[in-house]
C-alpha cells in the first residue's frame, strides 16, 4: 500500500488554515489526523493513498452525508473543508470539527470506562438517536436518487466477504445464508442506514450522545439493518466476553422498545435482522482475523475472535428458528 506523504498533507491543509497536524488513532478504511484551525481542534479524514477512493474509502461521500445531517437533530460533526485531491496519488480528504466526547464499547473495550449507570443510559439514548436518524427521509436530505439496498443485498454483500476467508473458520455459512434468504421479511420504508451503529461509533459526554461518527459504509435501505446490528452488539450473549459491563446493558427488548416508541411504529421481524447481524458479524470478524494472521505483528485480541465465529453463525440460525 502506498504511503501517505505527511509533509504534502500538511501543505494541503495549510491552505485551509489547518496546522499542528498529527496522526489520530482510528479509521480502518481511511487515515485520521487531528489538527487545529486557530484555537479550534479539528479532525481530518484522508482516503487511502494509492487506491481508488470508492466504496468505504470514499471520504467525500462520507462528508456529504455528515453535512446533510448537520441540519437535522442527529448529532454529527461539522464539515469545515473538503479537497478532492488527485487520486489515487493525492487522496481526497475532508476536515471536520472535533466534537467533545469519547467513544466506548462496553462489551469489548478493556479500558476502564464510565460508571455502569452512565453506560446503561447511553444505550437508551443511542436507541433514540438511531430512531431519529431513521425518521429522516433520504429525499429530504438530498438523496432521492440513492439506490435502495434491501436485506437480500446485505446477504449478498457478506457472502462475498465470506468467500474470501478459510471456510473452516466459518463452518456452515452457506447454509446460514440460504436460511436467511428463505424468509426475507417485507421491507420497511427506506431510511439512511449508518451500517455500523453501536456505542463504539458514538461520542458521548456523560450520558449525552454528542456525535455519530464513522460513516464509511452508510447506505439507504431497511432501517432494521441498523437496529438489528445495534441490538446484537448490545447483547452480552452475542460474543460472550466477560467484562465489567455485562450487567449494565439494558435488555435488548427494552432498547428495541425505546427505538419503536421514539418512532411511534411497530418494528416487526427483528429476530430475522438480528440473525442477519450475526451473519454480518461472522463475515466482518473473519476478514479481520484473516488480515490479522497475515500481519507482521498479529494482535492477540483479534485472534481471540476466531473461536467465536462458529457461534455467531449458530446464533444466527437459532434466531431464525
Amino acid at each position: 500500500m502506498a504511503e501517505l506523504d505527511v509533509h504534502e498533507l500538511r501543505a494541503r491543509l495549510s491552505t485551509a488554515g489547518v496546522s499542528n497536524v498529527l496522526p489520530l488513532a482510528g479509521g480502518a478504511s481511511s487515515l485520521t489526523f487531528q489538527g487545529t484551525v486557530g484555537d479550534r481542534p479539528v479532525v481530518v479524514k484522508v482516503a487511502t493513498p494509492g487506491r481508488p477512493p470508492v466504496g468505504h474509502r470514499d471520504v467525500l461521500r462520507q462528508a456529504r452525508m455528515i453535512r446533510a445531517l448537520r441540519a437535522t437533530n442527529v448529532p454529527v460533526p461539522e464539515v469545515l473543508w473538503r479537497d478532492v485531491g488527485a487520486p489515487p496519488d493525492t487522496p481526497p480528504l475532508f476536515v471536520m470539527s472535533m466534537v467533545e466526547g469519547t467513544s466506548f464499547e462496553p462489551l469489548f473495550d478493556t479500558v476502564e470506562g464510565p460508571p455502569k449507570t452512565v453506560v446503561s443510559e447511553r444505550y437508551h439514548k443511542a436507541a433514540k438517536v438511531l430512531a431519529m436518524l431513521h425518521e429522516l427521509r433520504p429525499a429530504a436530505l438530498g438523496y432521492a436518487g440513492e439506490p435502495v439496498l434491501g436485506a437480500a443485498a446485505e446477504i449478498d454483500r457478506w457472502c462475498a466477504t465470506l468467500r474470501t476467508v478459510d471456510p473452516a473458520w466459518v463452518p456452515g455459512w452457506p447454509e446460514t445464508s440460504e436460511a436467511l434468504r428463505s424468509c426475507v421479511p417485507a421491507a420497511m420504508a427506506p431510511a439512511v442506514v449508518h451500517g455500523d451503529f453501536r456505542l463504539g461509533n458514538l461520542l458521548a459526554v456523560d450520558t449525552d450522545i454528542t456525535a455519530v461518527i464513522d460513516w464509511e459504509i452508510w447506505s439507504v435501505g431497511d432501517p432494521r439493518i441498523d437496529l438489528g446490528w445495534f441490538l446484537v452488539n448490545a447483547d452480552p450473549n452475542t460474543y460472550r466476553r466477560p467484562g465489567t459491563y455485562v450487567d449494565a446493558v439494558p435488555a435488548i427488548e427494552q432498547l428495541a422498545a425505546d427505538y419503536g416508541d421514539m418512532r411511534g411504529v411497530e418494528v416487526p421481524d427483528l429476530a430475522w435482522f438480528m440473525a442477519l447481524a450475526c451473519f454480518k458479524s461472522a463475515a466482518t470478524w473473519a476478514l479481520i482475523v484473516k488480515h490479522n494472521r497475515r500481519s507482521s505483528s498479529p494482535r492477540p485480541e483479534l485472534e481471540a475472535m476466531a473461536p467465536v465465529l462458529p457461534a455467531l453463525l449458530s446464533r444466527a440460525r437459532a434466531l431464525l428458528d
